[in-house]
């Protein structure tokens, strides 16, 4: 019995082994963009301790090294039930290196987690996207090529666009736009399946919602506390290190549980 009800459990998961990760420096200016950039290291060295293979597509930095927004790939086997539930607002509390007072500060950053679907799965028609190509532009807003690279798609029934001009060869820009358009026009119609299966029940785990606050990273009592399950773990500077097995894992056994409860 037990067996049957993982099996319909896991059915509702998608067994998808590549995920597309978006992170955002949200209020907090530089000190929101260090952290951002922080959480990026985070799950890069996460992914690096599973063998999973990580991919930059697209960063904004600042001029302190702190990421404005930064958007990665990660494949691997189960990048997506692992990674799946960072989808959020994360907050961290901590005295800035600028700081001489030794105030604490609190700056946010939000996450997205986007499943990269194969080809197979999601099938666009080319009519329904438009392509716009222009300069590409540099600090300052300055062309730093004579050659139209920066590659901009837009999908009209869902208004998703996408911008890239992170390579200097239009063919690469307008290939990693399309990994991004085709994981965020599939998470948009998986997203309102999702809240058509989920309106007789609301899942506990939360949306992936980035509005929604769902852990708090207390670097002055080493502590990261995960608001959707209450776990407070003493140990932010292995996590941040990149030992994220004991959250994930309790992320994914609570799921499981409220799973349960639903059958």
């Amino acid at each position: 019995f037990e067996e049957m009800q993982n099996t319909l459990i896991m059915a509702d998961d998608m067994s998808i082994d590549s995920v597309i990760m978006e992170i955002r420096a949200g209020t907090g200016g530089e000190e929101a963009a260090l952290f951002a950039r922080d959480l990026y290291n985070m799950y890069v060295k996460y992914a690096e301790g599973r063998k999973w293979k990580i991919e930059q597509l697209d960063f904004s930095a600042t001029e302190k090294g702190g990421f404005r927004e930064v958007i990665f790939s990660v494949k691997g086997e189960d990048a997506w039930s692992e990674l799946g539930y960072e989808g959020g607002g994360h907050r961290v509390q901590r005295v800035p290196q600028t700081e001489s007072q030794g105030r604490i500060h609190t700056s946010a950053a939000t996450v997205a987690v986007l499943a990269e679907p194969e080809e197979l799965d999601i099938q666009i028609a080319d009519e329904d996207v438009v392509e716009h190509v222009s300069r590409s532009s540099g600090p300052g807003g300055q062309s730093v090529n004579k050659l139209s690279s920066a590659v901009k798609l837009e999908h009209v029934p869902t208004g998703i666009t996408v911008s890239m001009q992170d390579e200097k060869s239009q063919h690469k820009n307008r290939a990693k736009a399309w990994r991004i358009l085709r994981s965020r026009i599939y998470e948009h119609f998986e997203s309102k399946k999702r809240a058509e299966r989920d309106s007789q029940r609301k899942t506990m785990i939360g949306s992936g919602d980035r509005s929604q606050k769902i852990r708090t990273y207390n670097y002055p009592q080493n502590r990261v506390t995960d608001h959707r399950i209450n776990l407070s773990l003493y140990s932010l500077d292995k996590i941040m290190a990149g030992d994220m097995g004991e959250i994930i894992a309790a992320l994914k056994d609570y799921d499981r549980q409220q799973r349960l409860k639903n059958l």
